[in-house]
């Protein structure tokens, strides 16, 4: 059987920065990284200097809409209702809660660029490294971009690609495919994962702080459909209805998941929003193996609301019988 997502394509880089000044970030810094990519990234690429990327004449070609505004094509058959499409871009910020760094302290986060946005990297390294210059979090803080690994599969050693001594980005990118998944052997009817960030899973139109396997599914295979459409290009060719309905027959053996309230402030919408999620361990039971090529991937690319800041992160800790 031929796999799915054999035409998915993303890469994941690790981005060292390190403290010039005092830096005073929240506990959770995805949000910060995020919003201050965004808000560094447009002063980079945008020519026309338009506040709302939607009256410019050239967001069909601009570089900072497609990554981070996102917008359909005109002549999309999917999300035709919806202003945004899901952004091919993942940062996740580091896990601890540390909020103050001493200048010389290390923060180092992931960045997964999905399908065409790969080709999209020096972007990435340049605005991040003017990031620093403009400085991060309350007060704004100064920081560098020291260095940025090429994170490879299954193990094998991250590989330097960028040091801020010399300036130099080399052109070496690897490329993981929905055939990297594979030779990955979780086995067994029970599947345990950990939720890391809070995670936000929509169902029947409200957020769900109980999430069944099949309310798991719906989630991930709408962001993996709509990332293959948008930024892979090719539809993906699965039997929606089918999986979901099987999905439905896995159940919770075991959950130990707490929810956890935050706030960020969007600077683009000039307004606070509520972006709590679920936290912890979940064991489902039944037959999964149809679906670990999608759980999988999912470790990598996130589920849910929110993943384009590190929300919605997970990890297999394991299986058995």
């Amino acid at each position: 059987m031929e796999n799915p997502l054999s035409r998915f394509k993303l890469s994941r880089f690790s981005f060292h920065l390190q403290a010039l000044e005092t830096l005073s970030l929240p506990s959770y810094k995805g949000s910060t990284l995020r919003g201050a990519f965004g808000h560094t990234f447009k002063k980079v690429v945008c020519v026309n200097r338009q506040r709302i990327c939607a009256e410019c004449i050239l967001k069909g070609k601009c570089i900072y809409s497609y990554v981070f505004e996102t917008p359909p094509p005109s002549d999309t058959s999917m999300m035709r209702k919806y202003p945004y499409a899901p952004h091919p871009f993942v940062i996740l910020p580091p896990l601890d809660k540390k909020t103050l760094y001493e200048k010389g302290d290390s923060l180092i986060f992931q960045l997964t660029l999905i399908g065409k946005a790969i080709d999209f990297l020096p972007y990435f390294v340049y605005t991040f490294d003017e990031l620093g210059k403009n400085g991060l979090g309350k007060g704004k803080g100064k920081c560098e971009l020291v260095e940025v690994r090429l994170d490879r599969f299954e193990g094998l050693g991250p590989t330097l690609i960028y040091s801020g001594k010399d300036k130099i980005l080399q052109n070496q990118v690897h490329v993981i495919t929905g055939k990297d998944f594979e030779s990955q052997d979780v086995g067994g009817s029970i599947l345990e994962l950990l939720f890391l960030t809070p995670t936000r899973l929509k169902y029947d139109g409200h957020l769900t702080s109980k999430p069944e396997f099949h309310i798991l599914l719906r989630n991930l295979l709408r962001r993996v459909s709509l990332l293959s459409y948008f930024h892979c290009n090719f539809e993906l060719n699965v039997d929606f209805k089918g999986l979901i309905e099987a999905a439905k027959k896995v159940r919770v053996s075991r959950a130990d998941i707490s929810w956890l309230d935050w706030e960020r402030y969007s600077q683009r919408q000039e307004t606070r929003m509520k972006m709590g999620g679920f936290l912890g361990s979940i064991s489902f039971e039944g037959e999964l193996e149809r679906f670990l090529l999608f759980i999988r991937l999912g470790e990598l690319i996130h589920v849910g609301k929110g993943t384009s800041f590190g929300l919605g992160k997970y990890t297999i800790v394991g299986g058995e019988d």
